[in-house]
């Protein structure tokens, strides 16, 4: 015993050695960022750690305080362990997992608890001692296997682009706590963020890919004069306020369609698979989009509308309504529902295989990649999907904003994409490409700073 306290705490000083990156025998909460971020772990528990470790208050820890909060939290990891290991044979099994997070109301198949296992399993056993258990969640604040089990499920289940094609799934409990709508509240929070920061970008891809069909290039620099002499600055903005109102409804929808489909499948035997959650995900995205379609055709309207041309949003929809009757409000649906196929799958699974690709090589022992990596892989999976779903996504511009460009003809999907190759050849089809990829890792690191916190204004924490 005495040999393994002796063990422990050269351990513990050698931690010490690599967070203290200036050697003043302190680690305070930017050297303790930067040490969990090398390691693949959440930054933000840098904060957590000092508050519970910093035992005389001065903001920082020294190696007394450092040792005793590892110490202390060692302890609470044990009896997590413990509570675990229902056989008590000193190892996690996949089906302890499985079994664990059942009995709280966390529903995982054997897939998902496996692929739990995995991210801690470093010796490719399939399961995990103490050893193992403590290396992965010393430096993580969890106080008990309930916040163990929430970051599990979020951890594994949680896309951190800009469209969440497999949407979070919510216990039970979530449901009754109230913790379903405020995490949705959080996320419609940061897309409005997100959209009103990029909306001069995205102004500026729509009127790059309609420029009423001209085959004359706009330099992107070129397209913002015009846009400017036009309207002002401002003008920029055109059409964000329809952008950022169509949040509510389009999570709303996307949220209890892909419910109804969790529920459903509960009741026929289990949590959703991977590829049924992704079905799932498709069919709440097509709903929504079916529903809030009209919004997406007035958005486009107002962004390309001239100074002065309508009063509101209610005017525009008045005008079109009268101008072009009801199905004005649908054009451009097709090539719309046809473009969340690829994107939706292309977006998936590049953002999984990357995660997963990163975890097995540099972060074995931590289930969770860290933010910077997390924004990586949605930032690549966003754009590799817009990539392949672009074509389409400039047809139905076009097909929206076809009343906007006097003397045009009113041209269906494939007489569209006809027009462009004759007139403009494969380049046309990706007309405002530049201000699109431009946005994205702007509009995918802001969505998630403000997520975070708005999910601790809102309380979203370890319920």
């Amino acid at each position: 015993l005495h040999q393994l306290l002796l063990d422990r705490d050269s351990t513990y000083a050698e931690l010490f050695k690599q967070l203290d990156l200036n050697y003043d025998g302190r680690v305070d909460i930017n050297e303790l960022r930067i040490g969990l971020a090398a390691r693949g772990l959440q930054w933000d528990d840098a904060e957590e750690i000092v508050r519970q470790g910093d035992s005389n208050q001065d903001g920082v820890l020294d190696f007394e305080e450092f040792s005793g909060y590892l110490r202390a939290h060692e302890k609470k990891l044990s009896l997590i362990f413990h509570n675990l290991d229902r056989n008590n044979d000193g190892h996690i099994d996949v089906k302890e997992i499985q079994q664990s997070l059942q009995g709280l109301g966390v529903e995982v198949s054997m897939e998902q608890a496996t692929r739990i296992l995995q991210s801690m399993d470093r010796d490719g056993t399939m399961s995990i001692d103490w050893n193992q258990w403590r290396d992965n969640f010393l430096f993580n604040h969890f106080q008990n296997l309930e916040e163990i089990a929430h970051f599990w499920k979020h951890s594994h289940m949680f896309n951190i682009g800009e469209h969440h094609t497999v949407p979070d799934e919510f216990s039970e409990r979530e449901h009754r706590s109230g913790t379903v709508w405020r995490q949705l509240m959080a996320g419609a929070s940061a897309g409005a963020v997100s959209r009103t920061v990029t909306a001069p970008l995205d102004r500026l891809k729509v009127f790059l890919q309609v420029r009423c069909t001209t085959s004359k290039r706009v330099s992107l620099w070129a397209g913002s004069k015009v846009i400017i002499q036009e309207g002002g600055v401002f003008s920029l903005w055109r059409g964000n306020g329809i952008n950022v109102l169509k949040i509510a409804p389009e999570t709303a929808i996307k949220f209890m369609v892909y419910e109804q489909c969790r529920i459903r499948s509960s009741r026929e035997g289990g949590a959703l698979r991977v590829q049924e959650r992704f079905v799932a995900g498709s069919l709440a995205g097509v709903s929504a989009q079916t529903l809030i379609y009209p919004m997406e055709v007035l958005k486009t309207r107002l962004t390309l509308r001239r100074t002065g041309q309508y009063r509101g949003i209610a005017d525009c929809a008045g005008q079109i309504l009268r101008k072009e009757g009801v199905l004005a409000f649908y054009r451009g649906y097709l090539p719309n529902m046809l473009g969340i196929i690829p994107y939706a799958g292309i977006d998936l699974a590049v953002y999984e295989t990357l995660k997963n690709a990163w975890l097995q090589r540099y972060s074995k022992g931590s289930a969770d990649p860290g933010v910077l990596v997390l924004l990586g892989c949605g930032t690549v999976s966003s754009t590799s999907g817009q990539l392949a779903s672009y074509p389409l996504a400039l047809v139905r511009t076009r097909m929206q904003a076809q009343a906007t460009c006097e003397g045009q003809p009113r041209l269906s999907m494939l007489g569209q994409f006809k027009h462009i190759m004759f007139h403009e050849g494969v380049p046309g089809l990706y007309r405002g490409l530049a201000p699109n990829f431009l946005k994205v890792i702007p509009a995918v690191s802001i969505s998630y700073v403000v997520y975070e916190h708005m999910k601790k204004i809102l309380g979203v924490g370890f319920n």
